[in-house]
């Protein structure tokens, strides 16, 4: 298999309702919710792709755009972005569905860096 074929096929994607007790008293998703969703789906994505023990390393940069309101879906989308010798990145987008409608806005980019590690956590090749 290519190295482009293993990326699609590691995208991941997730999708959760908002609710209240996901939300800050301005009936928004809390960013730090929205942080461990993502390291989550970065960290399901990085594992699909290399099939080894990942341990997330940094949260590169996250952007937060447009407030995720109470009663919303959101769909959380992985994807590889780089492949180093023992690290890689993931690029995690989050988007807004309205319930009851075909609106939909992207919220939330991030990158995540992981490492491929053994049993004693030293750091191995990714691919």
């Amino acid at each position: 298999m290519t190295i482009e074929e293993r990326k699609q096929l590691s995208e991941t994607r997730i999708f959760k309702a908002v609710f209240p007790n996901t939300t800050n008293h301005y009936d928004t998703l809390f960013g730090g919710m929205a942080m461990q969703l993502m390291d989550e789906v970065a960290f399901i994505t990085a594992t699909r792709f290399s099939r080894k023990r990942m341990v997330t390393v940094s949260s590169d940069r996250i952007d937060f755009t447009k407030p995720i309101p109470a009663g919303t879906i959101i769909e959380l989308v992985g994807s590889i972005s780089y492949i180093g010798n023992t690290s890689l990145k993931v690029s995690v987008e989050i988007f807004i569905e309205e319930m009851y409608s075909d609106v939909r806005d992207k919220a939330i980019t991030g990158t995540f860096t992981f490492v491929a590690v053994d049993e004693h956590k030293n750091p191995i090749r990714v691919i």
